[in-house]
């Protein structure tokens, strides 16, 4: 892609290549969510303000960006960017170590900026629009075999790998956890404040994320380790919804 290029345009070139990654799979999913959602809804198949609709927008939100990221590394000629292979006996090991990191850090940050006196927004993907106990418990499988992977093929997969090509681990990490904060800030509720507290927590737990993909090179390993996170922050919420 950049061979020929100077190191100087390599890397303008691979922040460009990254940024337009992220906003390619923010188009599609919009536009793949509204209108078949909507169609749903005209056909009688979920009800506005349900949890089907609910679950049904997350899984059109992400199969927006899985076709994003099918299509970015189509017309870039770079499959290779997404690391892929059979998860050893140590990825394993990673996968459950790098979830429990992930939940460690969110409640202590949580306890400390309580402590300090701020409060970080609410993701409206944690608020059920129907029965909490039924979204909760779709939302644990969805997380685990959808969310996590999916995002983690963008963002590690696609963002940083392709980042990696022109800078070292620590910036590549961190740019693409930056990136991976930011595309949550719309679906944050609170005072702006609130809202770049809560991405500023989500940038820390990316480059976790980003730290396990470039030990590993392995996707699968922070999409299940993501996916895990996910579900237990659900699982929390179940037993306080019951």
């Amino acid at each position: 892609m950049s061979e020929s290029l100077s190191e100087p345009a390599n890397r303008i070139l691979r922040v460009l290549s990254a940024a337009f990654a992220v906003l390619l799979a923010v188009v599609v999913a919009g536009a793949v969510t509204t209108p078949v959602s909507e169609f749903a809804v005209s056909l009688g198949l979920v009800g506005e303000g349900t949890t089907g609709l609910q679950v049904l927008r997350t899984l059109l939100q992400f199969a927006g960006f899985l076709a994003a990221v099918a299509g970015y590394l189509a017309i870039t000629d770079q499959w290779g960017l997404v690391g892929l292979s059979r998860p050893t006996r140590r990825d394993a090991g990673l996968v459950v170590a790098g979830g429990a990191v992930l939940f460690a850090f969110q409640y202590g940050a949580l306890f400390v900026l309580g402590e300090i006196g701020l409060t970080t927004g609410q993701n409206q993907a944690v608020v059920p629009d129907g029965d909490p106990v039924t979204y909760y418990l779709v939302m644990v499988a969805v997380s685990l075999l959808v969310v996590g992977p999916v995002e983690e093929a963008l963002f590690r997969g696609v963002v940083q790998g392709g980042l990696r090509r022109a800078f070292d681990a620590v910036p590549s990490i961190l740019l693409a956890s930056l990136a991976f904060g930011l595309i949550h800030l719309p679906s944050v509720s609170g005072t702006a404040g609130q809202q770049w507290a809560y991405v500023a927590v989500v940038v820390v737990l990316g480059a976790v994320l980003g730290y396990l993909y470039e030990r590993t090179g392995n996707v699968i390993v922070p999409g299940l380790a993501h996916g895990v996170y996910n579900a237990v922050i659900y699982v929390v919420l179940l037993t306080q919804s019951m």
